[in-house]
């Protein structure tokens, strides 16, 4: 189940990644008018649903473990945008209150994801 989440998750981070660069769905550096937006922030989402999809491959350890960091990482940058405001995350990564609570929610919801989930036996397939 976990691997198959790995791969919806990889897919959102990249749609979201790509659709961060498409004129209409972001306009002034706004998506879809909420979060703040800009190419290093796009990339980020792209690379990071990369890594989603192909640690989706490699098995339910490596997802597992790729959702446990990723919800750390997410939450360390809900921490850092929430301490920042409306600058830029580390000078680079653009953030508004907006990202920084979808960052907080991403982070609850991939740590959820990545220890509760339950863990996959070799008898339960």
């Amino acid at each position: 189940m976990i691997k198959k989440l790995g791969l919806l998750w990889g897919f959102l981070f990249v749609l979201g990644g790509i659709l961060g660069f498409v004129p209409g769905i972001t306009k002034e550096g706004m998506f879809l008018g909420i979060f703040m937006v800009n190419a290093p922030h796009s990339i980020m989402h792209i690379i990071s649903g990369v890594i989603f999809l192909v640690t989706s491959l490699f098995g339910e350890r490596f997802v597992r473990l790729w959702f446990q960091t990723f919800g750390i990482a997410y939450a360390g940058m809900a921490l850092i945008g929430f301490n920042v405001g409306d600058a830029p995350i580390f000078g680079l990564i653009s953030n508004n209150g907006c990202d920084s609570w979808g960052h907080a929610a991403l982070a609850t919801v991939l740590l959820i994801i990545g220890f509760a989930s339950p863990k996959q036996t070799p008898n339960s397939i």
